[in-house]
């Protein structure tokens, strides 16, 4: 019986020490420069509204001059917009030499690579190679291309890098260039953490669930579906089944109904505990249906996994499985 109460005592000794660890802060942190990728909704646009109130001067990247403008127009002086295509590496090095020159010799406290697409989330014999690209090339090759230039600046400051990858990047729902593009996150995420340990830069990753936001918007994902359906081969419709898309579709709202965060703060929250904390975390799983769900069926058996995720899936017209 005393072997167990000492038991109980030290778990509850850890836990308490892990969380006045947790709560620990960095300080004068007020004034210093973070750059934010994807500012024009979502996410990124909430942070850069956030961390400009808390006395961060922000750099807020957007796609579109109208998401550059209205965010202006909501912020203070301090927060200073810039077009920002992570596509493009002439754009991306255009604006890693401006941000050199407002920071000087403070260099770059913060960086949140926040930039993202869904594209489309079908099977994979619906699509083409152009489908899986323009993902991988927003949400992994731009995300990396704009740490690389400003790594010199981070290093400088000895500052923090966050990358927002998804729970889509522990474990593949669907087919489509998202997926693979997370998962590549996570890996170079992993890669980047060590490498910038020697130099006192604190790289971390955060996995949303689903949150309420512009990629999950489920009128634009169901008309992405749509167009591809209908320019499908007939004899790829005739081994689906022409209810096929109809049917899935429905499993699909239904499970976004049921797993959908409506308020996305707690993912700005992971972010601000990142920048601010003195020990911040690796990883950050955000939501309660990626805590619930997702995450712990991300670390189960393979044929646990295809079991669960293959009943959110119409049945083709005709199986051809032996």
């Amino acid at each position: 019986m005393l072997l167990y109460a000492l038991l109980f005592l030290g778990i509850i000794s850890l836990w308490w020490h892990w969380r006045a660890r947790d709560r620990m802060k960095v300080t004068n942190l007020m004034g210093k420069y973070i750059f934010i990728t994807g500012c024009d909704t979502g996410f990124g646009n909430t942070a850069a509204k956030i961390f400009d109130k808390k006395g961060f001067r922000v750099f807020a990247s957007c796609l579109t001059e109208t998401g550059a403008k209205e965010l202006k127009a909501v912020t203070s002086r301090h927060l200073q917009t810039v077009l920002l295509d992570v596509r493009d590496s002439d754009s991306i090095k255009k604006v890693a030499a401006w941000v050199k020159a407002e920071v000087q010799s403070e260099g770059l406290w913060g960086l949140v690579n926040n930039a993202g697409i869904m594209g489309p989330s079908v099977p994979t014999d619906w699509l083409d190679i152009e489908h899986f690209r323009e993902p991988i090339e927003v949400n992994l090759i731009g995300l990396i291309n704009v740490t690389i230039n400003m790594l010199p600046l981070i290093k400088k400051a000895k500052g923090r890098i966050i990358n927002v990858s998804s729970v889509g990047g522990r474990l593949a729902f669907s087919g489509g260039g998202y997926f693979p593009s997370k998962f590549g996150v996570e890996g170079f995420n992993d890669s980047l953490r060590r490498d910038m340990k020697a130099f006192g830069v604190k790289v971390c990753c955060i996995r949303p669930g689903l949150f309420k936001t512009a990629l999950s918007n489920p009128a634009k994902i169901m008309k992405e579906k749509e167009v591809i359906w209908n320019k499908l081969p007939p004899d790829i419709k005739m081994q689906y089944g022409e209810e096929y898309f109809q049917k899935d579709a429905e499993k699909k709202q239904k499970l976004s109904e049921i797993c959908l965060n409506e308020d996305i703060s707690p993912v700005v929250q992971c972010m601000e505990h990142a920048l601010t904390s003195l020990h911040p975390r690796a990883h950050y799983v955000v939501g309660q249906d990626a805590k619930l769900f997702w995450n712990p069926l991300s670390k189960m058996p393979a044929i646990i996994q295809d079991f669960l995720l293959l009943q959110n899936r119409a049945d083709l017209a005709v199986s051809h499985a032996k």
